[in-house]
């Protein structure tokens, strides 16, 4: 039987009738799918013991991109610039990355999640790279342009599992972010930087599979063989969990 792959959805608020919603994106679905997991949507709108019923039947967990995480978590103020916060999501994702810790289940972090995976494990964000770094590097693609055009590098830890699974040690990637980790949390290993040493990737090395990037790699894994290998190594690793 496949691994069940739980993806973590977010609040969506109507505009013009205030019905409430919980959404997902499709790519994340479809990479899932595709890789030999079975995706399955996780609410956010539940209360904890739904949740831990939910999280006891999955194998693997997706944490998808996303909006700003609230810097409450990780001891801060909020930056002016930090916004689109979704407070259940917060709440569930980091639960759902501090059960997955303890019991060893394989987590896929992405853009977002990785993000919420730092602060998860006792890390803090860059609120806003633009203003608080003041890089060069472009890491949020401009308005109407297509999500997988690649805009920056990532050199990456040779021996690091993600450059074994990408096969390489440098990879040109999409960005599509404000936000960045800054204070790595303790037990975690920094895998991967941009041009301007932004992180892009982080591991827990003695899990099974716990492992994060910045960019997004669901947009490029129908033409990009080293991404779609990097959620086939995840799903792998669910399957192994399911086992």
């Amino acid at each position: 039987m496949p691994p069940l792959i739980g993806i973590t959805t977010a609040s969506f608020t109507s505009p013009t009738t205030g019905w409430e919603y919980n959404r997902a994106y499709v790519a994340c679905i479809q990479a899932i799918e595709e890789a030999g997991g079975l995706p399955i949507l996780v609410p956010v709108s539940v209360d904890e013991t739904t949740l831990r019923g939910i999280y006891d039947r999955l194998d693997g967990i997706l944490l998808p991109g996303g909006g700003d995480v609230r810097p409450d978590w990780y001891g801060e103020q909020c930056h002016p610039l930090t916004g689109n916060i979704d407070d259940p999501r917060d709440r569930l994702e980091i639960q759902l990355a501090r059960w997955s810790a303890a019991d060893d289940r394989p987590v896929f972090g992405i853009c977002r999640g990785h993000q919420v995976l730092n602060v998860a494990y006792g890390g803090t964000l860059v609120q806003d790279i633009p203003s608080e770094v003041g890089t060069s590097v472009i890491h949020t693609i401009p308005d109407r342009t297509p999500r997988n055009t690649l805009m920056h590098e990532v050199r990456i830890d040779p021996e690091s599992r993600l450059a074994e699974i990408l096969g390489s040690t440098v990879v040109k990637v999409n960005s599509i972010h404000h936000q960045s980790v800054d204070k790595p949390a303790p037990n975690t290993r920094i895998t991967a930087f941009a041009p301007d040493e932004v992180v892009e990737a982080l591991e827990l090395p003695d899990k099974k599979f716990i492992l994060s990037v910045q960019w997004h790699p669901e947009d490029l894994y129908r033409h990009d063989d080293a991404m779609k290998r990097l959620f086939r190594a995840f799903v792998s690793a669910a399957n192994g969990h399911s086992a």
